[in-house]
């Protein structure tokens, strides 16, 4: 089964899933804000202006309790298996890393036959990285990127995500409450970082910041 055709298969599921469960909860949960018990205790998504081109966006905000160099190590430790403890990661592996360019490549739960092939640029002095999904069309997508920006607050490091990403059934992924949907996604993703960060701290204490 290829890309768009498991886009497809994941939009029917979701329908069907969203008209039995709308019998069963009649109040969707907020999209605005999630506790989390970490750092300052929210998880906020908040909805954008998408791209010119259509699609949706998002902004994904978190704080992890864990200074900012070690936040830094951590974001950038690509060539890891760590990420495989993320229910949604598959497959993930380093392709090539050159100055501040590092490609990587992905499999997700939702799509397993699909490869998302990612650019990430590292900014180091601003604590900044760049992406965007370089195989958009053979991954069933239209287009994908976005930022991660990292702000220190004391011993805290603050996150903030944006993404912008339009494909087959964008507008009822990114609209759709429940498990699967793009608040779920996001918010585990979240919740995820913030314990593994927090659990790999040893790893990365002492070494020299970017």
């Amino acid at each position: 089964m290829g890309p768009a055709a498991q886009v497809r298969l994941f939009i029917l599921y979701a329908l069907c899933c969203t008209a039995v469960q709308a019998r069963e909860l009649p109040v969707a949960p907020p999209l605005a804000a999630h506790t989390n018990g970490e750092a300052d205790g929210s998880i906020r998504i908040t909805r954008l202006s998408p791209d010119r081109r259509g699609g949706k966006a998002y902004r994904l905000v978190y704080r992890v309790a864990v200074p900012i160099t070690i936040m830094w190590h951590f974001k950038t430790d690509f060539d890891n298996d760590f990420l495989l403890h993320n229910k949604y990661i598959q497959a993930h592996r380093l392709v090539s890393r050159r100055h501040n360019i590092v490609v990587t490549e992905d499999h997700y739960s939702q799509f397993p036959d699909a490869r998302f092939t990612w650019q990430t640029t590292l900014s180091p002095d601003r604590r900044r990285l760049n992406f965007k999904l370089l195989n958009a069309q053979q991954a069933g997508q239209k287009f994908h990127y976005g930022y991660i920006q990292l702000q220190a607050e004391g011993q805290v490091t603050r996150i903030t995500q944006v993404g912008y990403f339009d494909f087959l059934g964008a507008s009822l992924w990114a609209g759709y409450p429940w498990d699967g949907g793009m608040n779920d996604f996001l918010t585990y993703s979240a919740h995820w970082e913030q314990h593994m960060a927090r659990q790999r701290m040893p790893l990365y204490r002492g070494k020299p910041g970017p």
